[in-house]
């Protein structure tokens, strides 16, 4: 199914998002933290630092920054990938969880804020 989104909505919804992070209590994440966050978490499967970067198309060592930061907020943590012990798997953590539905919520509330019956 396709939906289409108008682009102010889009904006709006960015905006909102990227305000809020700011206003949180704590540090506020890059654009590439950010990235890389919402594609650990809205991506079905696990994750690598090589294939973030792929998915991203990014360097590994971008993947690799952001990931130290994600990890020392505890918003993901890396893992052994035990089928192939030179690869880390990237997980996600209960208070990665909690961050991505407070921005979905936050995207939620600005795009019913701009439906015609509001």
């Amino acid at each position: 199914m396709s939906v289409t989104l108008h682009p102010d909505l889009a904006a709006a919804v960015m905006r909102d998002v990227v305000v809020s992070l700011v206003r949180r209590d704590g540090p506020a994440l890059s654009a590439h933290q950010l990235g890389v966050f919402l594609t650990c978490y809205s991506v079905p499967g696990e994750h690598t630092v090589r294939g973030l970067a792929a998915k991203l198309d990014v360097s590994k060592s971008v993947v690799t920054r952001s990931l130290d930061k994600l990890s020392e907020l505890g918003l993901a943590e890396r893992r052994p990938d035990l089928r192939d012990r030179r690869s880390v798997l990237v997980g996600r953590t209960a208070a990665g969880a909690a961050l991505l539905r407070d921005i979905t919520g936050i995207a939620a509330d600005t795009a019913k804020a701009w439906s015609p019956s509001a």
